[in-house]
């Protein structure tokens, strides 16, 4: 594989007669690349094509192939892609509800805009993988007829898909009213009782890890439960019978449902699974009641996930705030605080809690220079990034704290370069600062030369189109694959460079006489 020539073709500085000329040598590999050129035009994709077979998928996928370049016959893979972008032949879907490849029928049950009599043939498909991927996609009504479907994996299907009305997944939940099952993938392949073994050796074998049935369909039929409580059109009040399910996952995907009542979630507080209750948490359907009980929670994880809650009180949050470890992230709570309530956290005495309002980008400028002269480092830390900060604000807080704020402060965008410069050239190496700095758009090529010094920063390095040329054209040799790549898709590397590039793909294509 020619790295070089991989980041090249997704130059964006490419000239258009190299394009052309890198097409004409295309392997798998770089057509890929080129198809994924934001300026490829229609003839290019074409061109492409016709040299790289299997390129055209990817170019019908990003619309740069139209049904009149493609022939369902010998480009399958393509004509379904234009199929599922809605933008294939209309009789292409006829053809390929009768294909003999079970997977292409499969695709096809996944696309939009079916017309009737597909969707009908696809829904009596012998092989239930097709059935099951049209119950995931189809419209209501085909979705309510499935729900009937004797196959345990057309249900699990069916009750995945948002299309399918409330009423039909409040019986999946329940089972009500729906007809008895009769099979399922496991009882389909293996005598049962049998539960599957989830080291199974077996290369022929795609059962689902811990797949089971004891003539009960038991393993599908509780993933389609799972599948019910995941789907937003299901209505809560069918939901709520799985507040004692036996089944911690059940428990857990009912804890996350938004629209709880008040009972549910009080009842959920008490569930012995920490998962649970830390799902519950950052629920935001919980009353005060259940926030207040796990605000005093002690189980793992429990506290940080209300802390994440975006309706959680403030005075609920700054206890949180003293007590756990949250770190500097942005919370809900504290980015919808109303300018009054910011103030008040601007002067908390709890510094992890000023450290939680620092991390917003969009304070006022009062508010976010008093955060920037705070006393503790991790706010001065987490305000580092702000914009709108001066460069002497910026060399102040690196005065008063030192390393522990150097990589935020590069972090700024309105850093200037002569900053950048000077925190690249510090001694020792800042390593994350110089991180930073390599994927800044105030860097300049004397500060990311000095960030060349980082192995981890080689990359975005060789991305910069700041770098000097020379460096550029260096990185093309480098050890690093990924690093290689990104030099040569470096807008800044000379086209004279790029010319020599293609012109050595051209001459090792060329066979010799």
């Amino acid at each position: 594989m020619n790295h070089a020539l991989l980041g090249l073709a997704g130059s964006p500085a490419l000239p258009f007669d190299l394009v052309r000329r890198l097409i004409a040598v295309a392997d798998a590999d770089i057509a890929e690349s080129l198809a994924a050129r934001a300026d490829l035009g229609h003839g290019q994709a074409v061109a492409l094509a016709a040299r790289v077979g299997e390129s055209a998928e990817r170019l019908a996928y990003e619309g740069l192939l139209t049904a009149a370049d493609i022939d369902p016959v010998t480009r399958p893979e393509a004509a379904l892609a234009l199929l599922d972008r809605a933008a294939g032949a209309p009789e292409w879907a006829s053809l390929f509800a009768g294909d003999p490849d079970a997977r292409r029928r499969e695709r096809l049950a996944a696309c939009p805009g079916l017309p009737d009599d597909v969707r009908e043939t696809l829904a009596a498909d012998p092989d239930i993988a097709v059935v099951a991927e049209l119950a995931l996609w189809t419209t209501a009504g085909l979705a309510a007829r499935l729900a009937r479907h004797p196959h345990a994996e057309v249900r699990r299907a069916v009750a995945a898909n948002e299309a399918t009305p409330p009423h039909v997944l409040a019986a999946l939940a329940t089972g009500e009213g729906l007809p008895p099952l009769e099979r399922c993938l496991v009882c389909d392949s293996e005598e049962t009782p049998f539960v599957h073994d989830p080291h199974c050796p077996r290369t022929d074998c795609d059962l689902r890890s811990g797949a089971s049935c004891d003539g009960s369909h038991e393993s599908t039929v509780h993933e389609t439960a799972g599948q019910v409580l995941r789907n937003p059109a299901t209505p809560v009040e069918a939901l709520l019978r799985y507040a004692d399910h036996p089944s911690m996952m059940l428990r857990w995907a009912l804890a996350a449902r938004p629209g709880l009542p008040p009972e549910t979630a009080a009842k959920l507080a008490d569930d012995p699974v920490p998962g649970v209750r830390a799902d519950l948490a950052k629920n935001p359907a919980i009353d005060d009641t259940v926030v207040r009980k796990l605000a005093a929670d002690h189980g793992h994880d429990v506290r940080r996930a209300l802390a994440h809650n975006p309706l959680v009180p403030l005075d609920v949050l700054s206890g949180l705030a003293a007590t756990v470890k949250i770190g500097p992230t942005p919370l809900p709570r504290i980015c919808a605080a109303s300018p009054a309530e910011a103030e008040e956290l601007s002067r908390s005495a709890v510094p992890a809690l000023r450290m939680l309002l620092a991390e917003r980008r969009d304070l006022p400028a009062a508010l976010r220079d008093r955060l920037a002269a705070d006393p503790d480092a991790k706010v001065v830390n987490s305000i580092a990034p702000h914009p709108g900060l001066s460069e002497d604000q910026l060399r102040m807080m690196i005065d008063r704290h030192g390393v522990r704020v150097v990589a935020r402060v590069a972090a700024n965008p309105d850093a200037p370069p002569a900053l950048l410069e000077d925190l690249a050239a510090r001694l020792p190496p800042p390593r994350k600062a110089l991180r930073e700095i390599a994927r800044h758009r105030r860097a300049t090529g004397p500060a990311l030369l000095a960030c060349l010094a980082d192995s981890r920063a080689r990359l975005p390095v060789a991305r910069h189109p700041a770098l000097p040329p020379r460096a550029i054209v260096a990185l093309l040799a480098d050890d690093d694959w990924e690093v290689v790549e990104a030099a040569a898709a470096n807008p800044s590397l000379p086209t004279a460079v790029m010319r020599d590039l293609v012109r050595g793909a051209e001459q090792a294509a060329t066979p010799r006489a």
